[in-house]
This record gives C-alpha cells, sequence and structure tokens, in this order.
C-alpha cells in the first residue's frame, strides 16, 4: 500500500512516499527540476524485496520552499525523512542527477548502509564551464524555461524511450529561485574553490568503508575512477556508454538487476 506523508525540518515542508514493500529501507531522490513519481518504474521493480520510499527535494514537488536550496540544506531534509522512518544506519539512498549529489552529502555526515549515485560527477568544477555560457540566460525570467528545457534535452541524449522523456518533462516543475539557488556554488564560486570545498566533504569518506557505486551513462572525466577513489577506496563507478543523463530509465531492469548485484556483494 501507498502511504503520502510529510515531515518538517526547520518550517520546511517535506513531502516523501512510502511505498511500502518487504526488505531493506531504500530513499530514491530525484534530480533537479523533477519530482518523487519519476522513480515510478524503479519502485515497481523495487518492492518486490525493498521498502521503498521516495521524497521530493525541498523546492520540488509536493514539497515546501526553504530559505536556502544548498547541499547542507538538501541533505539535512533526507535525515530528517530517515529519522521519520526510524531508519537511520540501515537506510540505502539510491540518487540520480542532483540527488547522487544530496546522496553523497548525506553519506558525509549521517551513517547509511549504502549509496547508488546516478549519472552525477562529484567533480562541480568543471559543470562551471558548461554552465557558465547559460548563466545569463538561466537569471533571466524570459528565458529561463527554455533554456532549462533545451539542456535536459540535451542531457538525455535522444537513447531514452521517446515515452518516457515525455513522462519525465510532464513531472518535470523548474522554479527559478531553486534552481538558481542549487547552483550558487557553481556560478559564485571560482572552479578550484569549488573542487577544494567538494574535496573537504568528500573527507569524511575516508577510511569509513560506505559501500558506493556511481552508474554513469555519459563517460566522466578520464581520471575520475582515480579521484573518486582517493575519498572512496571501495566506490565502484560503471559506465554504461552512449545511455546519456537517465541509464536508469533507459533500461531500468539493467538498472534494478545492478542494483541488486551491489546490494548483494556489500
Amino acid at each position: 500500500m501507498t502511504t503520502h506523508l510529510d515531515v518538517d525540518n526547520g518550517g520546511t515542508r517535506i513531502a516523501y512516499t512510502d511505498h511500502g514493500g518487504d526488505g531493506p529501507p531504500t530513499l530514491l531522490l530525484h534530480g533537479i527540476t523533477e519530482r518523487r513519481e519519476v522513480w515510478d518504474p524503479i519502485v515497481q521493480r523495487l518492492t518486490t524485496d525493498r521498502h521503498v520510499y521516495t521524497m521530493d527535494l525541498r523546492g520540488h514537488g509536493g514539497s515546501g520552499l526553504g530559505d536556502s536550496y544548498d547541499l547542507e540544506s538538501m541533505a539535512g531534509d533526507v535525515v530528517t525523512v530517515v529519522q521519520a522512518i526510524d531508519a537511520m544506519g540501515t537506510v540505502h539512498l539510491v540518487g540520480h542527477s542532483l540527488g547522487g549529489m544530496v546522496a553523497t552529502a548525506v553519506g558525509a555526515g549521517a551513517p547509511v548502509a549504502s549509496i547508488v549515485n546516478v549519472d552525477q560527477s562529484l567533480k562541480l568544477g568543471s559543470f562551471k564551464a558548461q554552465l557558465a555560457d547559460f548563466e545569463i540566460m538561466l537569471r533571466d525570467p524570459q528565458s529561463f524555461r527554455a533554456v532549462i528545457d533545451g539542456l535536459f534535452a540535451l542531457l538525455a541524449g535522444g537513447v531514452i524511450d521517446p515515452a518516457e522523456m515525455a513522462r519525465v518533462d510532464h513531472l518535470r516543475n523548474p522554479r527559478q529561485e531553486v534552481v538558481l539557488g542549487v547552483w550558487d556554488l557553481v556560478f559564485a564560486l571560482p572552479e578550484d574553490e569549488i573542487n577544494a570545498i567538494i574535496e573537504a566533504a568528500l573527507a569524511a569518506y575516508v577510511g569509513n568503508g560506505v559501500p558506493y557505486l556511481t552508474v554513469f551513462g555519459v563517460e566522466p572525466e578520464a581520471d575520475y575512477r582515480e579521484w573518486l577513489a582517493g575519498f572512496i577506496t571501495n566506490a565502484e563507478t560503471d559506465v554504461w556508454p552512449d545511455q546519456g543523463h537517465y541509464p536508469h530509465l533507459v533500461d531500468p531492469d539493467r538498472f534494478v538487476a545492478r542494483l541488486r548485484e551491489f546490494w548483494a556483494a556489500n
């Protein structure tokens, strides 16, 4: 039975769904501009052997707006939900895009059973260069939505089934203040400072042994595996070539099989 719930974190209402299912608690985190229903094809496959939850990050879907949209605030929202479902230390986090970054931030400061990061490089410094050409248009209310739509069409790569992409786009609700708030770190600081902040946060992983898997649909930077392993020694990095930004939705059966393999080995 599916149950829709919410919890308060410092005045911001965070909406989440308990999808039921037998097995370890597993919380799925969506990407920027999206909402928890994007995970529906994965939820359907996981509830046979997992107790599955989804949530809307602040400023997305049914959750409220916040004073801040930085990683610390969003990670705090996740921790609040995990505490509400009484799964601290036992929850498995699966996050796509922004959700992958948030899941990583949670694991740096709170006990989790494992983390799966879907197509989100943690090298945010390089992301700055990619966004640079779009910043002015993203700050313009008149061009904001068109730029967002164009960016995600480009990221999708044309591989995902058109009907599935239409479903995701239908669920997309870009709020300018939220997107700019999430990307403020990238816009505001030079690349070397961004990298220093991320690496300082990742230092919390050194020696903690949390199982960590990244599934990329697009090839990451050439040295990414080695760089990540310098912080998360047992990190696994899969690359599914030419799957675009949504490898979990391009082939959900393959994705769920990979999750189960990863969890079984850890």
